[in-house]
């Protein structure tokens, strides 16, 4: 077995001064050419854009300017290597959406669509002026390939929930900004006398900001407010039975359209997302605090008779439910219904109560 051990060689006088000597020199040397060559730093240097982008710089240099601080860097402009000084702001933006407060301000997209776009050619082509957006409760997608339209829309299938259930999960304001207006509709209207480009003319013409369509007469209906009127084409009040009506300009005298088939601008959709609760997903009651989104809400709130659909009245979601203690599947969801407007109700008053009571008490 060999053993290694360091060994300790003694030297002799001459050659430890050569060593010193040689190490002075050395020394001095580096010194002269320290002087002699400015600090190298990576944000001096100009390089090809291919190798260093704008955003590249310095990280060491960047970690101690802190949030307040700038400086000065160079980067390359154009193909030929040449640079040109810049101020670096902080990058800390608290304007900038939560989550993004480090980027820059001009990169920051918070809002984004839900416009099919192509793999080739230019990215702004889109795919026309509305998208749909098909929600299926009963898992059922495929099936609806038998029509050419449906192979363009977007379908998202999450079994036994309700169409506020995936407009609070799926309609965010931010991804929905870019249309001027939002249909949230349900399933079982017959549109045969519906245009839609001819309703969101009528629509811009009357100031509306939060609409439907009229509904059918004929067929069976909950509020007059809604039933079409053959010779108007748009109307915001209406009469209702004695006692419904504390006031003519609210609802269901006027400010008032049904869940049933709302269509909101751009501004009301987002002040009403804000309003949904997100465990309270059949939405009834929410069509009488709707007028809480706009201002005044007997202008803005309207029926447009001259578009008009008719509610088929098929219970469908309603077959969603589960049979309990005997009772019918859909009379379960029913008394699901009505417990959730009562617990709306509540909350909303609540809420109410208590800011007028915080406005009060800072005001004295």
């Amino acid at each position: 077995m060999g053993i290694f051990t360091r060994s300790v060689v003694s030297r002799k006088p001459n050659e430890s001064m050569r060593l010193i000597v040689t190490a002075f020199v050395g020394v001095v040397f580096g010194f002269l050419i320290g002087l002699c060559f400015p600090k190298l730093s990576l944000t001096k240097f100009s390089l090809s854009a291919s190798i260093l982008t704008a955003i590249d710089f310095k990280y060491t240099e960047y970690t101690k300017l802190g949030p307040s601080s700038s400086t000065r860097v160079s980067h390359p402009v154009g193909n030929n290597g040449s640079s040109a000084n810049v101020t670096l702001k902080k990058i800390w933006v608290p304007s900038n959406p939560r989550g993004a407060e480090r980027l820059p301000p001009g990169i920051v997209r918070a809002e984004s669509d839900l416009y099919l776009r192509r793999l080739w050619g230019k990215p702004s082509e889109f795919s026309g002026n509305f998208t749909i957006l098909l929600f299926h409760y009963d898992g059922r997608t495929t099936e609806w390939d038998e029509f050419e339209w449906s192979k363009k829309a977007i379908h998202v299938s999450v079994r036994r929930q309700t169409k506020w259930w995936y407009a609070k999960r799926f309609l965010h304001p931010d991804i929905v900004a870019t249309y001027d207006y939002i249909f949230i509709w349900d399933e079982d209207l017959g549109v045969e006398h519906f245009n839609a480009e001819e309703y969101i003319k009528l629509v811009r013409k009357h100031g509306l900001e939060i609409s439907q369509p009229g509904l059918e007469p004929n067929k069976g209906l909950t509020w007059q407010m809604t039933k079409r009127r053959g010779d108007h084409e748009v109307h915001k009040e209406t009469e209702e039975k004695p006692g419904w009506c504390n006031h003519p300009h609210v609802p269901p005298c006027a400010a008032f359209v049904e869940i049933m088939a709302p269509v909101f601008s751009r501004d009301a959709w987002r002040r009403v997302w804000h309003m949904i609760q997100n465990d309270l997903v059949h939405g009834w009651g929410l069509d009488f605090a709707l007028r809480k989104c706009v201002e005044p809400a007997h202008e803005k709130i309207g029926v447009v008779d001259s578009q008009w659909i008719v509610h088929q009245s098929v219970p469908s979601l309603g077959n969603q439910g589960e049979s309990l203690d005997g009772k019918a599947p859909w009379k379960g969801v029913r008394e699901r219904c009505k417990k959730e407007w009562s617990i709306f109700q509540t909350r909303f008053s609540r809420a109410e109560k208590a800011y007028l009571k915080e406005i009060n008490s800072t005001s004295h």
